[in-house]
């Protein structure tokens, strides 16, 4: 059997890929558990995700994969020299069209420390807290169809 990578299905023994339009999210965090369960909350909204363990790493990983990500959702304070807000400010620089969540529960931010797009959302936050958020945020073109679909 032929494996493809990506979502697929199997039927009478052939492996048919399932070609995904839900778009990108990269969700970035220190504390793995957090980090899991951000993801497991961006992907109940109906993006894939992509995720780092800190500022540098998700510097280092966006020229690759920037043009298919359509939110950054990242923690504050981190480990190496790039912080959340210092990353919102390079992703807000480099791609434009990328929406921007920052999420703390112990630094707010200060007037200018973020882009004017990016908003902020305090810790602890639930899964209803961050789908809330993206529903009100993100434009329409952007929003994963669970979002548009939700009451």
């Amino acid at each position: 059997m032929l494996f493809l990578p990506g979502p697929f299905s199997e039927l009478a023994g052939y492996c048919l890929m399932t070609l995904s339009t839900a778009p990108y999210a990269l969700a970035v965090d220190d504390d793995p558990f957090l980090l899991m369960s951000t993801c497991d909350i961006l992907e109940d909204a109906g993006f894939r995700c992509h995720s780092a363990d800190d500022g540098d790493a998700a510097k280092a990983m966006l020229p690759e994969h920037a043009e298919n990500i359509t939110l950054l959702f990242s923690d504050v304070e981190m480990p190496g020299g790039t912080n959340g807000f210092a990353l919102a400010r390079y992703v807000d620089e480099h791609w434009p069209w990328i929406e921007i969540v920052i999420a703390s529960g112990r630094i707010k931010p200060e007037p200018g420390e973020m882009p004017e797009k990016a908003t902020f959302i305090g810790k602890p936050f639930s899964a209803s807290i961050v789908h809330e958020h993206l529903r009100a945020k993100l434009p329409d073109g952007k929003k994963p169809e669970p979002l548009k679909t939700a009451v």
